[in-house]
């Protein structure tokens, strides 16, 4: 595909869009950026295409332009002067990927929102780049090597600082025990 477009096909660059436009929002969304979403990832696809001359052949699309959201939503959130709040961050989060369905209990769907909220407040709580390894590898479902080449990191250092990170969320979040089939509770 990156040929297609490196070779004037501009629909090409139309199907990369359509089909990462989803996990982008989700990125921008995960990592801060609250209203500003689209504009980020909007910014993010313009810099992507003017950056194609730098990609990588044989190198996977998708971590690529997620280390652009990334950036993108740094620079956005740090423009504005943290505007926008935790409870911004989080309805943007809830936004981008229904958690509870609308049949769900209503008891269960508080507790779900409230959990939510809690793991959201803890992530703030991380430094930069263990919240960054997290939202990457869990929120946005990246595999190791994904998160590897999106951060720009070593494997070595994604296990690691994920490591850290999920430790340190263990003692922000005592009261998350795993559920059975691997999900927390």
């Amino acid at each position: 595909m990156i040929a297609r477009v490196r070779a004037g096909e501009p629909e090409a660059y139309a199907e990369l869009v359509r089909a990462h436009t989803g996990i982008a929002l989700r990125a921008a969304a995960a990592l801060g950026a609250g209203a500003d979403a689209e504009d980020v990832v909007q910014q993010a696809f313009v810099k992507a295409y003017c950056a194609l001359g730098r990609f990588r052949d044989g190198m996977a699309f998708r971590p690529w332009l997620l280390s652009i959201v990334a950036n993108e939503t740094r620079n956005t959130v740090r423009a504005a002067v943290r505007r926008n709040t935790l409870a911004d961050r989080e309805a943007a989060f809830a936004e981008a990927r229904p958690v509870i369905p609308e049949s769900a209990d209503p008891a269960v769907a508080t507790l779900e929102t409230e959990r939510r909220g809690a793991l959201v407040a803890a992530l703030e709580k991380l430094s930069e780049e263990h919240r960054l390894v997290v939202t990457y590898r869990y929120l946005l479902e990246m595999d190791e090597r994904e998160t590897a080449q999106a951060l720009g990191w070593p494997r070595g250092t994604v296990k690691s600082r994920l490591n850290r990170a999920l430790r340190k969320l263990e003692r922000l979040l005592p009261d998350f025990r795993p559920r059975e089939g691997g999900e927390t509770a």
